[in-house]
């Protein structure tokens, strides 16, 4: 089966994509174009999966630079792939052939560019890291490097979407507390219970920052297993592990 790759008109001509688990070597739970080196698929059939993506990326796979995702705000500029990766949630850089990949499984995949400064960028935003400030982190990072915020075009790639995202209390609080505003983004549920709208409050955390350029593709991860690897899915079904959807950028 040959890949399947969402890309963005905001995003093109520059090669870029949101993959979806099709035309992959992964088998099992992972069926697919699993890229996660961190779940328990065998790491040489990932590393199958990731060498794929980048040849469709039109890049070598050692040019396919990523991060240890921590959930954190923190983002990083690179100017080539690092040995180790460095934990963090974003990356930028300004160097042409140099591809910046995210792994997701329900968080935000967002993926950044400013066309006429020749500068991209790429996020891992679940809701800890939006809520802490990520999104504006890897837009600052970007104008380090010559962007400038109201070039920047931001789009998130498949993602949960609010109606089979429920959570409680306690989650909900964590963001009126930061800004009793954020209280549009969550939907009632069954008794205490609220649906939270993880990309429609990207959406307006990147707006917010000045990116008015922002869009969501639409597409939810939970709601087709055919297409999309989901933890909460997984987790729901009993599953012992989870694959991870890729989503990159290049110059």
């Amino acid at each position: 089966m040959t890949l399947e790759i969402l890309t963005s008109d905001r995003l093109a001509p520059l090669m870029h994509g949101f993959f979806t688990r099709r035309g992959g070597a992964s088998s099992g739970v992972f069926e697919g174009l699993n890229c996660g080196i961190g779940s328990s698929d065998l790491r040489e059939v990932v590393e199958i999966n990731r060498a794929r993506a980048a040849q469709a990326l039109g890049v070598a796979p050692d040019r396919l630079a990523a991060v240890h995702q921590v959930h954190s705000a923190d983002v990083v500029a690179l100017t080539e792939p690092p040995a180790e990766r460095p934990k963090a949630d974003g990356m930028v850089t300004a160097t042409p052939g140099l591809a910046l990949a995210i792994l997701t499984a329900d968080c935000q995949p967002v993926l950044f560019a400013d066309h006429e400064a020749g500068v991209i960028g790429a996020a891992h935003a679940g809701w800890r890291g939006a809520l802490d400030g990520v999104l504006e982190a890897t837009i600052d990072a970007m104008e380090d490097l010559g962007a400038r915020r109201d070039r920047i075009v931001a789009v998130i790639g498949p993602s949960i979407s609010q109606d089979v995202y429920e959570v409680g209390p306690e989650f909900r609080a964590r963001f009126l507390d930061q800004d009793p505003d954020s209280d549009r983004f969550f939907a009632p549920g069954q008794g205490d219970r609220q649906h939270f709208d993880l990309t429609g409050y990207g959406l307006h955390r990147l707006r917010r920052a000045g990116v008015w350029h922002a869009e969501w593709t639409g597409h939810c991860t939970y709601s087709d297993p055919d297409r999309f690897y989901s933890f909460r899915r997984s987790t729901h079904a009993g599953e012992a592990d989870y694959g991870r959807l890729l989503s990159a950028i290049r110059l």
